[in-house]
C-alpha cells in the first residue's frame, strides 16, 4: 500500500466536504430566490434542506482546512456561483462595479488559501 498516496486523500477529502457545502449552499439560496419571486412553498423546503446539508459539509470541511480559510472559499465560491446565476437564470442585470468586486474577492480568497499551507 502506498502510504503517499493515503495520505493525499486524507488532504483532498475536506477540500471534497467544503465544494460540496458551495454547491449546496448555492442551491439552497437559489431556491429561497426563486421561492420568494413566485411564492411557491417548495422552494422554501429545498432551501431550508440544502443550506442545512451545506452546513453539515462545512463541519466535516473544518475538520482539515482552518475555519478562516473554509468560510473565506464557502463565501466567496458562493457569491461568485450566485452571481453567475441570477445574471444567467435569474435575469438580473450586473455592473462593472460588481464585476470589480467579485475580482477583488476571487484574488482576496487565492491569496487566503495559498496561506493555509503556512500554517502546517
Amino acid at each position: 500500500m502506498d502510504i503517499s498516496r493515503d495520505h493525499t486523500h486524507v488532504r483532498l477529502l475536506p477540500w471534497l466536504f467544503l465544494a460540496m457545502a458551495v454547491v449546496t449552499e448555492v442551491i439552497g439560496t437559489s431556491f429561497m430566490a426563486m421561492a420568494s419571486r413566485n411564492g411557491e412553498f417548495y422552494g422554501y423546503i429545498v432551501m431550508g434542506g440544502a443550506i442545512a446539508l451545506s452546513y453539515y459539509l462545512m463541519a466535516q470541511a473544518l475538520n482539515g482546512i482552518s475555519i478562516g480559510v473554509a468560510y473565506a472559499v464557502w463565501e466567496g465560491l458562493g457569491v461568485g456561483l450566485l452571481t453567475l446565476i441570477a445574471v444567467f437564470i435569474l435575469g438580473e442585470v450586473i455592473s462593472l462595479q460588481k464585476i470589480l468586486g467579485l475580482t477583488l474577492s476571487v484574488a482576496g480568497i487565492v491569496c487566503v488559501t495559498m496561506g493555509e499551507g503556512d500554517q502546517q
